[in-house]
């Protein structure tokens, strides 16, 4: 599940959003309210349950081949998203819906390179929500590699210390170190 050209996307457990409204996410480190969307790129960071904790990692320019290989092994796949074992279940259930909203309504958020849209005015989606569908073959599909860890702590230290490139999402919902 991806924008088509000229929309974003914004993900929720939710099918029956009329109109997103900008607020002041609960984890913001800015004041700013806005409407949250996320493009192509960033799109299957996003498919996971609303509040499961992940960490993911991917090859990015100058990513070295020792840490490429510590990450991957000989495996031909240049992502992988990780999450905990105890969310295995709700990953493999959850009903997750996407909603398509105009491109031209948002700005890039994030630096240097931007990890989100935003928009700072309300915004009616384009259309019904769509149901995302099996999230373990979207990654499948996108070649994108997905472990299940007892504790995502031991990746994200790797990964934060590497010179791959690593997001991590809801960490704050993971088991405690």
């Amino acid at each position: 599940m991806r924008p088509e050209p000229g929309e974003v996307l914004h993900f929720s457990e939710d099918p029956a959003i009329r109109e997103f409204v900008p607020h002041v996410a609960a984890t913001a480190s800015r004041p700013d309210p806005y409407v949250w969307a996320v493009d192509a790129v960033q799109a299957p960071a996003y498919w996971f349950p609303r509040q499961c904790p992940r960490a993911m990692a991917w090859v990015a320019d100058g990513t070295t081949d020792a840490d490429r290989r510590a990450v991957f092994g000989a495996a031909p796949e240049e992502r992988v998203h990780v999450i905990e074992y105890s969310w295995a279940e709700r990953f493999m259930n959850v009903r997750l819906y996407a909603y398509r909203l105009p491109a031209d309504r948002f700005t890039p958020f994030g630096e240097p390179v931007p990890h989100a849209w935003v928009a700072t005015d309300a915004v009616v989606p384009l259309g019904p929500a769509e149901p995302v569908g099996d999230l373990l073959t979207l990654h499948q599909q996108a070649d994108i590699q997905l472990r299940f860890v007892n504790t995502l702590w031991t990746f994200w230290d790797a990964v934060t210390t590497s010179t791959l490139g690593f997001s991590g999402i809801r960490l704050r919902n993971a088991t405690p170190r």
